[in-house]
């Protein structure tokens, strides 16, 4: 589950950056991939489970930040992010209504269900005590409320790994909340270097 997070996400900017024929990033594209990267990783985990990371939703917020950049560098930059963060939030609530309840699961993975799981659906299904981007100017608080529906959107996925995790939940495709990314292309080998 290391070391293709960064390359894929960066990769994802500067086509979004270069492809983008409006100024809504494609972040629906890079939730696609992160979501694949991980059902890769789940699959997997029986045969490498010291590279398999259980905890680890940064890919989501490696979408969304890059995707307020691009909104920044957009013609449009307020609308752009107010588009983002309604985008996060549908895909929040989606993911949130895939999750099972805490009881629903109990005892079905030992510490894994028992203990780490209810935490993680609570922290899933946070409330805002008010308005968290509140106090300042209308440029920061759009940014702010777009970075903060990325970190709830995060606490979801990364609760949703959990149930993954215990097959408590189906995949993302079958659950109708991401698609399957199209295939990247390949990069060609960089030719061996000889000693002379």
């Amino acid at each position: 589950m290391k070391g293709g997070l960064g390359l894929v996400s960066l990769v994802w900017l500067f086509w979004s950056a270069a492809a983008m024929a409006d100024d809504l990033p494609k972040f629906a594209l890079c939730m696609d991939q992160e979501v694949a990267r991980y059902e890769r990783a789940l699959a997997h985990a029986q045969t490498a489970p010291d590279v398999f990371n259980i905890g680890d939703a940064r890919g989501i917020e490696v979408c969304g930040t890059a995707a307020i950049m691009i909104c920044d560098a957009s013609d449009a930059p307020l609308p752009c992010q107010r588009r983002l963060a309604a985008e996060q939030q549908a895909w929040r609530a989606a993911v949130l209504a895939t999750l099972p309840a805490p009881d629903a699961v109990a005892g079905q993975a030992g510490e894994w269900s028992g203990d780490l799981y209810p935490r993680f659906y609570a922290m899933a299904h946070d409330r805002s005590a008010g308005p968290d981007c509140a106090g300042t100017t209308e440029v920061m608080q759009v940014w702010c409320e777009a970075r903060e529906a990325n970190r709830r959107l995060e606490r979801a996925v990364l609760a949703w790994q959990l149930a993954r995790y215990m097959n408590a939940t189906p995949d993302a495709v079958n659950a109708g909340w991401a698609q399957v990314p199209p295939p990247q292309r390949p990069q060609a080998r960089k030719p061996a270097q000889t000693q002379d």
